[in-house]
């Protein structure tokens, strides 16, 4: 194997650098190099010259330390967490901040230690939450040939992972231990971040990518099974939080189907309304309503399918043209038929205000009744020609007939010696009721009438109440005279008197009856003859009391 040596810092001297068994990682970054043999310095000075006496034990260090985002840390701050080489970038670098080192005392600036020093230094660790105290330790993993050359046991055998050059065996064995703990970290840090955070199966499934590839590359000392165990734990949860979000997506997905099947169901159900009961203007600002809510859902909402939405998006838009087409030939209709109903109301405009001026009072009152009719059944014009239509014909209507309630008032003052003369009149009429005497009554009520005719007409408003009063009269002379002439009526007496003697027969027959079933002792049979018996003898009384009316 080739060893490869990292280019000298001006600041630092170095008697070599580790190399690994690919030369992707054999080169080494010059703030790398200086970072460690910075570190290396501080912990030969610590070596050497004993810890001062104002600095903590290591454990109490550790302690009192401020634990601070693994995000702000940087090579600068944290000089002994550097690698002395080049290492291959691992996803703990992009997913999550590497795990805090373990608990070392805080050294005191010294000057920069002689290559010798620097030999003497082992590299520190990180302390790992991914691999527990009980596992064995990264280095009992792997072993160092007698010419310095790292070898990992693999499966399958050994592999040859690099070398440290100018290194003790223990110093190699623990470079690439702790290239092996730093990738486990990442590995685990990825896994936590899975299990505990929002993390999206996306990122999860690019960190896992970039976990095996830097995996796949590594050149550490450890457990590799462990390692590959771990990696397939996290696909397993990658695996899961992929179909997670499936079962989220399609469950999204139905639901903002769902929504869009209503925003259609709907716009049908408006273009489906028969013609004559839609509301074209509510019914107009509802379609618009639900075009913005279908792009609403298209912005924000969860996408459905291609075919879904297409199927979805026809069925609306075939809705909206249905009912975009019937409102345009709806309102064409209605120009059509307002236009109509406006030229035949100007034609009744026209001739009522012909009529306006009439004088025939009787006449032309019927024709204006007769106007009005065909008014209404002319349909409607624009509201705006309906309207100034309408007003003029309400004019002429309204001239005629206040100039007929004029002329009538003249009357009613004319009319009112009438009224005078016919209420006298009406009283006279009155004492012949109660009909007594039938001829007197119908005697008295003949010239009555002959003076009533002759009084004339009474004013309008008392036409009504005058007129019902003589009648009522009349009609109680009219019912005597009906009523004497049914009494004295030969073919009404004879059906009385048949009737009167058939009844008389039956209840002669149902009397015996009676008496034979009080005979055979049957209860049943004497109960029903005594039912019908009273019947009988009830409708026998009603026939005998007609019957005395004619006798009478």
């Amino acid at each position: 194997m080739t060893e490869q040596t990292p280019p000298a810092d001006p600041t630092e001297p170095q008697d070599g650098a580790p190399t690994e068994a690919t030369p992707e990682t054999a080169a080494a970054e010059p703030q790398a190099a200086a970072a460690e043999a910075e570190a290396a310095a501080a912990e030969a000075a610590v070596a050497e010259d004993e810890v001062p006496a104002a600095e903590p034990e290591p454990e109490t260090a550790a302690a009192e330390a401020p634990t601070t985002e693994p995000e702000a840390q940087s090579p600068a701050a944290e000089p002994e967490a550097q690698s002395p080489a080049a290492e291959p970038e691992t996803p703990a670098a992009e997913a999550a901040p590497a795990p805090t080192p373990r608990p070392r005392p805080v050294p005191k600036p010294a000057p920069v230690p002689s290559p010798a020093a620097v030999r003497k230094v082992a590299h520190p660790l990180p302390t790992l939450t991914a691999a527990p105290p009980s596992w064995p330790p990264a280095e009992s993993f792997g072993r160092v040939a007698e010419d310095g050359t790292v070898f990992v046991r693999a499966e399958g055998g050994e592999r040859e992972v690099g070398a440290y050059p100018g290194a003790t065996p223990e110093e190699a064995l623990h470079y690439f231990a702790r290239k092996y703990d730093e990738l486990f970290a990442s590995a685990d840090l990825l896994q936590q971040r899975l299990a505990t955070t929002d993390l999206s199966a996306k990122d999860a499934a690019e960190g896992l990518a970039k976990l095996r590839e830097h995996a796949a590359e590594a050149n550490v000392v450890g457990d590799l099974a462990a390692l590959e165990a771990k990696i397939a734990e996290i696909a397993a949860g990658v695996d899961e939080r992929k179909k997670a979000e499936g079962a989220e997506r399609s469950a999204a997905r139905a639901a903002a189907a769902a929504e869009r099947e209503a925003i259609v169901a709907e716009a049908e159900k408006i273009a489906g309304q028969p013609e004559n009961k839609i509301q074209w203007k509510t019914s107009g600002a509802r379609m618009r309503e639900l075009l913005e809510e279908w792009k609403k859902h298209q912005r924000s909402g969860a996408r459905l399918d291609r075919e879904t939405e297409g199927a979805l998006w026809q069925r609306f838009s075939q809705a909206r043209n249905s009912f975009d087409k019937a409102r345009r030939v709806h309102f064409a209709q209605l120009e059509t038929t307002q236009g109509e109903a406006k030229a035949a109301k100007q034609a009744l405009v026209a001739e009522a205000e012909s009529l306006a001026t009439s004088t025939d009072w009787g006449a032309t009152a019927g024709a204006f009744k007769r106007l009005m009719d065909r008014w209404r059944q002319a349909g409607r014009a624009s509201r705006s020609d309906d309207d100034a239509l309408w007003e003029r014909f309400k004019a002429a209507q309204d001239a005629f007939f206040t100039a007929k309630d004029a002329e009538a008032a003249k009357e009613d003052e004319e009319f009112r010696g009438n009224l005078a003369v016919k209420e006298e009149i009406l009283k006279e009429a009155e004492a012949i009721l109660p009909v007594t005497d039938l001829d007197a009554a119908k005697t008295a009520l003949r010239g009555i009438q002959d003076r009533w005719d002759a009084a004339g007409k009474v004013p309008r408003g008392d036409v009504d109440r005058m007129e019902k009063a003589m009648r009522r009269i009349e009609q109680a002379v009219r019912d005597a005279d009906d009523k004497r002439w049914q009494k004295t009526n030969p073919e009404v007496a004879a059906r009385a008197q048949s009737m009167v003697d058939q009844l008389e027969s039956s209840v002669a027959a149902l009397r015996a009856d009676v008496e034979k079933a009080q005979a055979s002792g049957n209860d049943k049979k004497l109960q029903d003859a005594r039912s019908k018996l009273e019947a009988q003898e009830l409708w026998l009384a009603q026939a005998r009391g007609n019957l005395d009316e004619f006798s009478g």
